[in-house]
């Protein structure tokens, strides 16, 4: 007994205060796959002794880094034969001499079960703050993507065979979605934490420019870094999503799961999470009659309930919640002045502190001063929706960085 207590020391040691712990420095949340195997082959997704390289931006940056890989709605297993982490130089190409191969409990390979994720060994690799990184999956066997992200506003590449360790991809496909890939974490000091933006396109940055890291939640992590604040920011945003009904209903699985319920897998499972943003709501307004069926209109009550649920479940995890107002969407496709009525009675709730710690006025961050209910013509996208790149980084700068403590 007296040399069990006695090894226990060391052990309790490595719990002292102040202890390093994982942070998420990237993330993207997951929709279910494609229902048709046809479609799925047309939208290449669909691997077989192939090594897709995603290429990710990061926030912070740090020595020590792991991957989270996810075979999320995948309906059957998925073997990663090898998988590599390098810094990224430019389109493939990787920075010479920042080539790791990844681990899974000292294996280079892990079989995934259906819809689950594998979290890789940490690996030695410094990198700086708001770099690229490349991360490389070979699959050797036939597998249908899953853990995916569809419009990632990123290419990504798709070659035969495992070049993992390759330095660069010789003519491969490439892809706009990103495949088997939840997340990339830091190992950091305890007081550095985690921002999940969570939200739909608007968060998501659709419409903005491809591989240019023109989103909102990319402008706040730049920000963030530049005043010296120890806060990741991680994109959880899914284009079409909605806080209280699947994207299947839409006809468009890739708008995902509704908010409700993606809201473990993509905020309270995050490592390192202090703080979530939400911006979501728009699209329960105006789906359900026009890509939706009307049955499945909401009331701006039924969206403030929907709000107080993810509030509650993210206090319970001592997760603090800014709300963000939703943007101006007059001359959309789904405009209506019932849906207007609707986004403003939401609006009052959000801004009005009785349930948030705090908000983002971002209705006033992009609306057309002499049009209020419209957004500014300089940050329109052109479908008076979705920002431009413009528009997005306005979003980005209005936010009080004193939100975040």
């Amino acid at each position: 007994m007296r040399k069990s207590a006695f090894l226990l020391i060391p052990f309790l040691a490595s719990l002292s205060f102040g202890a390093d712990h994982w942070v998420a420095t990237w993330g993207a949340s997951p929709a279910p796959q494609l229902p048709d195997a046809a479609q799925r082959e047309k939208a290449k997704l669909v691997f077989e002794d192939q090594t897709v390289r995603n290429i990710v931006h990061v926030s912070i940056g740090g020595d020590s880094l792991r991957v989270r890989f996810s075979n999320a709605y995948g309906a059957e297993p998925v073997v990663i034969g090898a998988a590599h982490i390098a810094l990224r130089e430019s389109d493939s190409s990787i920075v010479t001499g920042t080539d790791r191969p990844l681990t899974f409990g000292g294996k280079s390979s892990i079989t995934i079960p259906a819809n689950a994720l594998a979290v890789s060994d940490p690996v030695n690799l410094k990198t700086p703050a708001l770099s690229d990184l490349a991360i490389s999956i070979y699959l050797p066997k036939h597998a249908e993507g899953a853990g995916i992200h569809y419009s990632a506003q990123q290419t990504n590449y798709i070659a035969k065979g495992d070049v993992t360790a390759s330095a660069k991809f010789d003519g491969p496909a490439t892809v706009n979605s990103w495949e088997f890939l939840a997340a990339v974490e830091a190992l950091e000091p305890e007081k550095t934490g985690t921002i999940v933006a969570f939200g739909d396109s608007i968060t998501d940055g659709a419409r903005s420019t491809v591989n240019a890291n023109h989103r909102w939640p990319n402008t706040l992590a730049e920000r963030l870094h530049a005043a010296h604040r120890n806060f990741a920011v991680i994109d959880a945003g899914i284009g079409g999503n909605r806080i209280l009904h699947d994207g299947e209903a839409s006809g468009n699985v890739g708008f995902g799961r509704n908010a409700l319920s993606r809201f473990d897998r993509d905020v309270i499972a995050q490592a390192g999470v202090k703080y979530l943003v939400i911006l979501e709501g728009i699209n329960d307004i105006g789906h359900a009659g026009t890509s939706a069926p009307a049955s499945e209109a909401v009331s701006a009550d039924d969206l403030i309930e929907g709000l107080r649920q993810m509030i509650e479940r993210a206090h319970e995890k001592g997760i603090k919640v800014i709300g963000a107002t939703l943007t101006p969407f007059e001359g959309a496709h789904y405009f209506t002045d019932e849906g207007e009525k609707k986004r403003e009675t939401v609006n009052e709730f959000i801004r009005s502190g009785k349930a948030f710690d705090g908000y983002i006025d971002f209705d006033k961050a992009t609306s057309d001063s002499a049009s209020p209910l419209k957004l500014n013509p300089a940050y329109d996208s052109g479908d008076h929706l979705h920002p431009n790149d413009a528009g997005y980084k306005a979003m980005g700068e209005a936010i009080d960085l004193g939100l975040f403590k």
